[in-house]
């Protein structure tokens, strides 16, 4: 009899196991497009979401199936901070948000949640959302041309790169409509696949290189790729290696820009929480509890920053999964955590990352960024809040035109501006202003 129930045992963890690599496939293609698109290193990232994933599992006694990953909602922070202090100091930004997490959830178990809504009702954080996806647009679109994302040089030919940006996203697309089963919870991942085969086939056909041979890149600099794909990155890569992690270095500038924004993913944690609960048929407000969850959210991105890995958070991607195989059990997450902590020690599949074309991921920025944009419109009309009222219109004015204008200050020992400075701004006038925010 006890062998009996050994060998249950064993194959109900095989098959958790293999129900736990199909989630990690699920999440893969977001997971690894944030670092893709910031710079960062994807097997960095990967190592930092299944560490945070475990680490959010043990504050959380294992009873929330959720698997934490990279945020979107900081690749619009993540790129400019890269750009002005390099990944280390953009640690430092990243680490104090996961701090912020770690306060909030603090004041949540003494407050309750209601102090939030009250602070950040949506018409401070549905045009903070919106700020995050509009100021990226230029980027998705000097990618999807062709460019570097801040369009200094070209990478790629003009109509080649329309080519391959336009099938992945309208792979993307088309998949996230009418895919079916586990194929409608991959769109992104389906329209990478897309692109490289698109830029494959255009490199085997010659059609990128008659493309080339007649074009003129103009009064740009730095134009090479003589092909659309090159595998060196790949070939030179060993096949176990050590993830190029980076430790943060003190930034004041980065913590101030950095932070603001991480007040809106926090709330949407909240959403995620309810969303996997209605999934599964289970209270996780109650318990483990909201502070609880958001506690392991912070201490997961705090941790993903003191390695150089991106924030973490909840995956909705990975809760549609669960929907579809009814796979409740959170140990499952367990499994899923530890692949992708295996596969982040395998040099060659960064390398292979490395390789795709720029206008793949210009082509699943578009529908991103403007993803985003739509979440934080979505956002204003959920509440119902009345745009026309004075007491809103200025809210709601201010943080666009500060955030998508880019309005900076210097201050003594500080500069603030762009998306940080449109959260503060936002918050500072629905704290300030007479009256109460229409939510």
């Amino acid at each position: 009899m006890s062998q009996e129930k050994t060998q249950t045992d064993y194959l109900f963890r095989v098959k958790d196991c293999l129900l736990g690599a199909q989630m990690l496939f699920v999440a893969f293609g977001a997971l690894v497009l944030v670092p893709l698109l910031t710079g960062l290193d994807a097997n960095v990232a990967l190592f930092t979401a299944g560490a945070g994933t475990l680490i959010f599992q043990i504050i959380t006694r294992g009873k929330v199936p959720i698997f934490l990953a990279s945020s979107f909602a900081f690749i619009a922070p993540i790129i400019y901070g890269v750009q002005q202090w390099g990944i280390s100091g953009t640690m430092c930004g990243l680490l104090a948000a996961g701090l912020l997490y770690i306060v909030i959830s603090f004041a949540i178990k003494i407050f309750g949640s209601e102090v939030l809504h009250k602070i950040l009702p949506p018409v401070v954080t549905g045009p903070v959302i919106m700020v995050i996806g509009l100021v990226l647009a230029p980027v998705a679109v000097h990618m999807a041309s062709g460019r570097t994302g801040d369009g200094s040089a070209w990478l790629v030919p003009e109509t080649s790169a329309f080519i391959i940006a336009g099938v992945a996203l309208a792979t993307t697309v088309l998949v996230s409509l009418l895919g079916k089963g586990i194929f409608k919870l991959v769109p992104i991942l389906s329209g990478i696949v897309a692109g490289y085969l698109c830029s494959i086939f255009l490199d085997i056909s010659g059609v990128s290189a008659s493309i080339q041979a007649g074009f003129d890149p103009g009064s740009l600099q730095n134009w090479t790729a003589p092909t659309l794909i090159t595998l060196k990155s790949m070939t030179d890569a060993p096949w176990l290696a050590m993830p190029n992690f980076t430790l943060p270095t003190w930034n004041l500038e980065a913590i101030l820009f950095i932070v603001p924004i991480a007040i809106a993913p926090a709330i949407e944690h909240f959403g995620d929480v309810l969303a996997i609960g209605g999934i599964s048929g289970k209270d996780y407000v109650k318990d483990p509890g909201v502070h609880k969850t958001l506690l392991g959210d912070g201490v997961a991105t705090s941790f993903a920053a003191m390695l150089g890995g991106p924030p973490n958070t909840t995956y909705s991607e990975v809760s549609g999964a669960v929907a579809l195989t009814r796979s409740f059990n959170p140990a499952i997450m367990t499994w899923a955590a530890l692949t992708a902590i295996t596969l982040a020690f395998f040099g060659k599949l960064g390398g292979f990352l490395g390789s795709i074309p720029v206008p793949v991921m210009g082509g699943i920025m578009v529908l991103l960024f403007g993803a985003i944009a739509v979440i934080g419109i979505n956002t204003l009309v959920r509440s119902g809040s009345d745009l026309m009222q004075p007491r809103n219109l200025t809210i709601v004015a201010v943080i666009l035109v500060f955030g998508i204008g880019g309005m900076n200050f210097d201050l003594a020992v500080v500069k603030l501006g762009g998306i940080g400075l449109a959260g503060v701004i936002g918050i500072l006038l629905n704290l300030l202003l007479p009256g109460r925010a229409d939510a």
